[in-house]
C-alpha cells in the first residue's frame, strides 16, 4: 500500500479522536473495524481507509491486517471532490483527479469507491475509500447495501455523541448542585456562629442591664458593633457576588481621579485599622484618572484593603498601604501589607470562584473568601487585571491594572455626583 501505518495500541493521541472514541475504536467493541469487515465483504474489495476530517488518524483495514492506525500530519481534506454527492466511483466526472491524488500520497489501486459520511445535518464528518487492484466494477446493488451499513454506522454514531453531550451537561450540573449545596453550608456556618453571640450578648443587655458595670457594657457595645459590621460586610459580598454571578450588574464606566475612590476606603477603613493599631496609608497621586465602574473600583480597593487589614498583625508593627502610578496605557493600584502572607498553593486558588471557608486574620476573623472572588470578577468587568505576590510570614500584595482615563478633560471632579 505503500503507507507507514501504526498498530492501533501504538497510537498516542487518541485524546484528539472524539468520534472515534465514541465508536469504541480501542475496544473489542470496535465499531469502525466491523464497519470495514462488512463493507469490504459487500464490496468485495481488498482495502479501505477511514478517517474523520477533525482526528490526526487514519484507519486502515486490509486482506493482510485487520485494523491498523496511520497518523498523518497535515491532513488533506478532500471534500471538494464530491460537491453535492455521497459517492465517487470511476463515472464520477473527479474520480481521475482524486484517483491520481490518492495515488501520488502512496494509495497505489486501480478500482476505487469514496464514500461521504454526513450528519443528518449534511455536515460532512468523515471520508471512507475502498480500493484494490481488481477491475471489476461496483454494483448498484452494492452500493444500495453499502449505504445502508453507513446510515446504521452515522445514527450509532450520532446517537452516541449525543449521549456523551447529555452526560457532560449532567456531570456539570452535579458539580453546579454539590457548588450550592457547599455554598450554602459555609454561608450558613458563618452567619450562625456571628448570631449566636448577637443574640446571647444581647440577652444580657435586655434582661441583666442592671448588673453590668459602663466598662462592661462598653465591651459588649463594641462586640455587637464590630459583629454587625462584618456580618453585614459578609452579606454585601454574598449579594455582589450572586449578583455579578447572575450577570446583573451593569457596567458604567466613567473618567474620574482615583483618589476619590482610595480616600472613601481611608475613611471607612482607618477607623477599624486604629482599632487593630495597624498603620493604614493611602498615598494615591491626586493626578491619576482612570476609565472604570467608580461603584465597581471602590469596592474592589474596600475588599483588598479590608483582606490585608484581616491578616496584618496587630503588636503596633502591621502597616497596609494603598499606592498607585502610571503604567503605560494603564494604572496600576498597589495594596500592600506587612502581614501573615500565603503559601504558593493558597495564592494559586485565591481567585478560584469556589466558595470556600478563609483562613482567620490575626484576631479570629472569618470569612468566605467571597471578597477577592468579587474583586476578580470587578477587575474583569472594567477590563483590567488583577495579581498577587505573597511570602508566608512576609505579607501580600495585590496589584489591580485598570485602563487610564480616555479623555482626561472629562474626568469626573471630586464635587460631582456619579449615578449608577
Amino acid at each position: 500500500m505503500g503507507l507507514q501505518v501504526l498498530e492501533a495500541h501504538q497510537t498516542d493521541q487518541l485524546s484528539a479522536c472524539k468520534l472515534s472514541l465514541l465508536l469504541g475504536v480501542y475496544t473489542a467493541d470496535n465499531k469502525i473495524a466491523r464497519f470495514m469487515r462488512i463493507a469490504r465483504a459487500i464490496l468485495n474489495v481488498e482495502n479501505a481507509i477511514f478517517t474523520f476530517h477533525n482526528e490526526p488518524y487514519k484507519w486502515i483495514a486490509s486482506e493482510e491486517s485487520d485494523f491498523k492506525a496511520l497518523f498523518v500530519q497535515n491532513k488533506k481534506n478532500f471534500a471538494t471532490y464530491f460537491e453535492n454527492d455521497l459517492v465517487i466511483t470511476q463515472p464520477h466526472p473527479h474520480y481521475e483527479k482524486l484517483s491520481t491524488h490518492l495515488s501520488n500520497l502512496g494509495v497505489e489501486h486501480r478500482r476505487l469507491l469514496c464514500y461521504d459520511l454526513r450528519f443528518e445535518t449534511q455536515e460532512s464528518i468523515a471520508h471512507v475509500y475502498f480500493f484494490d487492484h481488481q477491475q471489476l466494477e461496483f454494483t448498484a446493488k452494492q452500493l444500495d447495501l453499502l449505504k445502508e451499513l453507513t446510515t446504521g454506522l452515522i445514527t450509532t454514531l450520532q446517537r452516541n455523541f449525543e449521549s456523551e453531550d447529555y452526560y457532560e451537561l449532567y456531570e456539570q450540573e452535579r458539580a453546579l448542585n454539590f457548588s450550592k449545596t457547599k455554598f450554602f453550608q459555609i454561608i450558613a456556618h458563618d452567619l450562625r456562629a456571628p448570631f449566636h453571640g448577637l443574640i446571647g450578648f444581647s440577652d444580657v443587655l435586655a434582661n441583666e442591664r442592671e448588673t453590668l458595670d459602663d466598662a462592661n457594657a462598653q465591651n459588649i457595645a463594641n462586640y455587637l458593633y464590630e459583629t454587625l459590621q462584618s456580618t453585614y460586610s459578609l452579606l454585601e459580598n454574598l449579594l455582589n457576588w450572586a449578583m455579578s454571578e447572575g450577570g446583573r450588574f451593569e457596567y458604567h464606566p466613567i473618567n474620574f481621579k482615583l483618589k476619590q475612590t482610595s480616600r472613601i476606603v481611608y475613611d471607612v477603613l482607618n477607623t477599624l485599622a486604629v482599632k487593630k493599631n495597624i498603620e493604614l496609608i493611602e498615598d494615591v497621586p491626586a493626578d491619576l484618572t482612570v476609565f472604570a465602574d467608580m461603584n465597581m473600583v471602590t469596592s474592589i480597593i474596600q475588599n483588598l484593603v479590608s483582606n490585608a487589614l484581616k491578616f496584618t498583625h496587630t503588636d503596633g508593627t502591621g502597616k497596609v498601604s494603598v499606592t498607585a502610578k502610571s503604567v503605560g496605557s494603564n494604572i496600576e493600584i498597589m495594596i500592600k501589607d506587612s502581614g501573615l502572607g500565603m503559601t504558593q498553593s493558597q495564592i494559586d486558588q485565591v481567585f478560584e470562584p469556589k466558595i470556600k471557608v478563609s483562613f482567620k486574620g490575626t484576631t479570629g476573623e472569618k470569612g468566605t473568601g467571597l471578597g477577592l472572588v468579587l474583586c476578580k470578577r470587578f477587575v474583569d468587568l472594567n477590563h483590567g487585571e488583577i495579581s498577587v505576590t505573597s511570602h508566608k510570614g512576609e505579607g501580600t500584595t495585590f496589584k489591580v491594572l485598570l485602563p487610564t482615563a480616555k479623555e482626561p478633560h472629562l474626568t469626573l471632579s471630586s464635587n460631582e455626583v456619579v449615578q449608577t
